[in-house]
């Protein structure tokens, strides 16, 4: 089934990409689609040979123990033998039905049944063992009201097994506070895996920073992620389509990359979005979440998963100016004052200049005086350079290119030559 499912998603984002990318994304999915179908043809027969071997044993226990007894003075009847063989078989069956229903199973759920069935146990046979002292010494032994306490021992028995799986299920994951140490979830070793968001797989810069070794982590795409993806292609909408296709497309890449280890779990996520799977998905699992949606990152911490914002790690790479720097800047436009003037650096953040409205449309040298941060982000204001530059230095010839008029109406005449009456080709009339 998870072969069948992958192969589909490989169809279907070969169908949604141009022909370059349709062969990244087909080989980069088919080779792991490969490997995984070959890992599940493998589990598939051992666990084949595992149950068949199981139910061979069972249906073979009756006749061993009537093999065992053959000697005997009282053998067991034909009839015995196969009501014992047909009930064998019947739970060795449920057994083997029950198994194959439950292919997802968890390491911590069934030891907290274990447990569970354990303490049960024990504080049956400490219920046990003070009615059997009162039988004792009450003499009731033989009487009726033994056989009340014997069937107060099994129910009871059956109560307190109930209670403590019921206890140890629904506490397993603050189990540690009782045991020390002892924690009933998966323990990564090393660097945690990053599980990728839609928004990250769209914005694409996660592919960049992980060919530069910023971020050597193994990456995990879920099923309904890719899923979400092929839904945004599907879409009418032109922009939507557009960003799926992209998401697709940063997913080929990365697959196509030998320095990123990428690895796509076809799990089901059970929540009502898929950001809120994402969520519960890397908390039992002890996972990071790498996503550019900042509803996602409040999210993710308030449920105690780590999450990594690539907005933040952009922001957080900016080269900040100091007060006292001289930077070259393109004033674009006018400020709110009229004598100011307006312009952005390269990575966006906006510089207000004092006293540069006469210069908007050109490129001024300019001296940081203050900065702001706000939650819309960083603003720096700043004045005119006035101080004037060393005759032949870069800056010097820099500011008198930039003084040059843009556009000339006529050139002056030369010694010699004679005047025209207008500057332009006279060729053309």
């Amino acid at each position: 089934m998870v072969a069948i499912r992958t192969m589909r998603a490989n169809r279907r984002i070969a169908a949604m990409t141009d022909d370059g990318t349709e062969r990244e994304v087909t080989s980069g999915l088919g080779t792991r689609t490969q490997a995984r179908s070959g890992a599940s043809e493998s589990t598939r027969l051992i666990l084949l040979v595992a149950r068949l071997l199981f139910i061979a044993l069972v249906l073979a226990t009756p006749a061993l123990v009537v093999a065992s007894r053959t000697g005997a003075a009282d053998p067991f009847r034909f009839s015995t033998v196969l009501g014992l063989t047909l009930a064998t078989g019947a739970l060795g069956l449920i057994v083997v039905v029950v198994d194959a229903m439950t292919p997802n199973k968890r390491l911590a759920s069934i030891f907290g049944v274990y447990i569970g069935l354990c303490l049960g146990l024990v504080g049956a046979f400490a219920f046990g063992t003070l009615l059997n002292s009162i039988v004792q010494e009450w003499d009731l032994k033989g009487t009726a009201v033994a056989n009340y306490f014997d069937l107060a021992k099994v129910s009871v028995g059956l109560i307190l097994c109930y209670l403590a799986v019921s206890v140890v299920m629904t506490t397993k994951d603050d189990f540690r506070l009782i045991i020390p140490y002892v924690e009933f979830r998966k323990q990564n070793r090393g660097v945690a895996p990053m599980v990728l968001d839609t928004s990250a797989l769209i914005d694409g810069r996660i592919v960049e920073l992980s060919e530069s070794g910023a971020l050597d982590a193994t990456f995990i795409i879920v099923q309904p992620v890719i899923d979400e993806l092929q839904t945004l292609s599907d879409s009418a909408d032109k922009g939507k389509r557009a960003r799926g296709r992209r998401g697709l497309d940063i997913i080929a890449r990365m697959q196509a990359s030998n320095r990123i280890d990428l690895s796509i779990e076809d799990v089901p996520l059970d929540a009502a979005s898929v950001d809120r799977g994402l969520v519960e998905y890397a908390s039992v699992h002890g996972y990071r979440v790498v996503t550019t949606d900042t509803g996602l990152t409040k999210v993710g911490e308030i449920a105690g998963v780590v999450t990594v914002n690539i907005n933040r790690i952009a922001g957080a790479m900016r080269a900040h100016a100091l007060t006292g720097d001289r930077l070259e800047l393109e004033l674009t436009r006018v400020g709110e004052n009229p004598t100011q003037g307006v312009g952005h650096l390269p990575d966006g953040t906006m510089v207000v200049v004092e006293g540069a409205a006469a210069k908007v449309g050109t490129t001024a040298v300019i001296v940081v005086t203050n900065a702001l941060t706000t939650g819309a982000g960083r603003m720096l204001f700043a004045r005119l350079d006035e101080t004037p530059a060393e005759a032949g230095s870069a800056a010097s010839m820099a500011s008198r290119a930039m003084a040059q008029p843009k556009h000339r109406e006529g050139a002056p005449p030369r010694d010699g030559d004679e005047p025209r009456a207008s500057a332009r080709n006279p060729r053309r009339s």
